[in-house]
């Protein structure tokens, strides 16, 4: 099994508060996911997330091809840090932690993935498809992020830990 790290950084025009509490309602979740990839929320979720919340989904990550998505909540540290990871999916592996920090008047957020492929030499092959396709759904977050907070500064996602941002 080779891992795999994705690492995103985004600047939030909102308080740290505000943040935490759009990010620790799963039912936001379907509002910052690509709507090509047919997200589903199938199970029922309350609103907000805590140690050992399930939470099952369907989507069409690849092709259309529906799959079933179980992941779960395994740390929270309220207003800071919470970790999701996967229990049957599409995956062989997935680790997303998610961590939130004041940043003056704004919200710095931080997700790293670790991730494995399923199905060995075989899944290596899919990995450049897999990469580009986490890219953009984290891209789309952004944009739909800076739709919803960022009234004065636009920020996008970082791969390399350093936000990249434009005033506008």
């Amino acid at each position: 099994m080779t891992l795999q790290r994705f690492q995103a950084t985004q600047l939030i025009s909102a308080p740290l508060d505000e943040a935490w509490a759009f990010f620790s309602d799963p039912r936001n979740l379907s509002a910052i996911t690509p709507p090509d990839m047919g997200f589903e929320i199938t199970s029922e979720v309350p609103d907000h997330i805590y140690p050992g919340l399930f939470v099952t989904y369907r989507v069409r990550p690849l092709l259309g091809v529906p799959v079933e998505w179980v992941t779960e909540i395994t740390q929270v540290d309220e207003g800071s840090r919470f970790i999701d990871e996967q229990r049957m999916g599409p995956y062989r592996l997935w680790h997303h932690e998610h961590t939130f920090r004041p940043a003056g008047d704004m919200t710095e957020m931080r997700d790293v993935v670790y991730y494995a492929l399923p199905f060995g030499r075989l899944g290596a092959l899919a990995l450049p498809v897999v990469r580009s396709r986490i890219e953009r759904i984290f891209e789309y977050r952004a944009d739909v992020l800076d739709e919803r907070f960022n009234h004065r500064y636009r920020s996008r996602p970082s791969v390399a830990g350093t936000p990249t941002a434009a005033y506008v």
